[in-house]
């Protein structure tokens, strides 16, 4: 198994990959920000084939073995989170204009992203950040997330950031995958809208790199 950086020329070849990993790594939180699977699949595809976004190819390894995806990490300098979100703001333009989606759409995405945005406490920087990493199902228990997240730390070493950090919601099995990695609960964090429509509270959990 190897850990690849992911490369503009094989975005077109592994795209497909992308939106059943980063929905696996919390569905009813996507759920709730984007209404339907549909539009979440567009967004991370369209934000995948985007540098600078927050599931940009310029932020994605993937666990591979031979051309098989295993797994995948998306991880940058902490204050990138919230550029990276913006910076996804053309695409939702583009779909409105061409009629792919409608207005209520993307205007009920950005009210309920607006809802949901307490759950991230603020990103500092010297952070390195993950945003997400997953392992499909018929994988996990290979040790594929451990090389994942040792490389995130590595990658965090390299740039001289001072700690790792994620966001976990508090339900997700792998807080105890985390912890057991060295990471301690940071904050616990709950946005009561999101917890209306069955969101639980949200870990940032971090550990300290130097």
């Amino acid at each position: 198994m190897d850990i690849v950086k992911v490369s503009e020329a094989m975005v077109d070849k592994y795209a497909s990959e992308l939106p059943d990993l980063a929905y696996s790594t919390g569905p009813v939180s996507y759920d709730y920000h984007f209404g339907t699977r549909a539009l979440f699949d567009r967004a991370v595809l369209a934000s995948f084939r985007t540098p600078e976004t927050l599931f940009g190819w310029d932020a994605t390894h993937f666990a591979m073995e031979g051309e098989e995806v295993l797994g995948f990490l998306v991880s940058y300098h902490a204050p990138e989170f919230r550029q990276r979100i913006n910076a996804l703001g053309p695409a939702w333009q583009e779909w409105i204009s061409n009629g792919e989606v409608s207005e209520e759409e993307i205007g009920g995405l950005l009210e309920r992203s607006d809802h949901a945005r307490w759950l991230n406490p603020e990103t500092r920087p010297g952070i390195y950040y993950i945003h997400a990493l997953a392992v499909k199902p018929e994988h996990r228990g290979k040790q594929i997330g451990v090389a994942l997240i040792e490389r995130a730390m590595e990658i965090g070493r390299e740039t001289k950031c001072g700690a790792l950090e994620l966001d976990v919601l508090s339900d997700n099995p792998a807080v105890n995958f985390y912890q057991s990695m060295g990471l301690e609960l940071l904050a616990e964090t709950r946005a009561p809208k999101p917890m209306e429509y069955g969101v639980p509270p949200e870990f940032r959990m971090g550990k300290k790199l130097s």
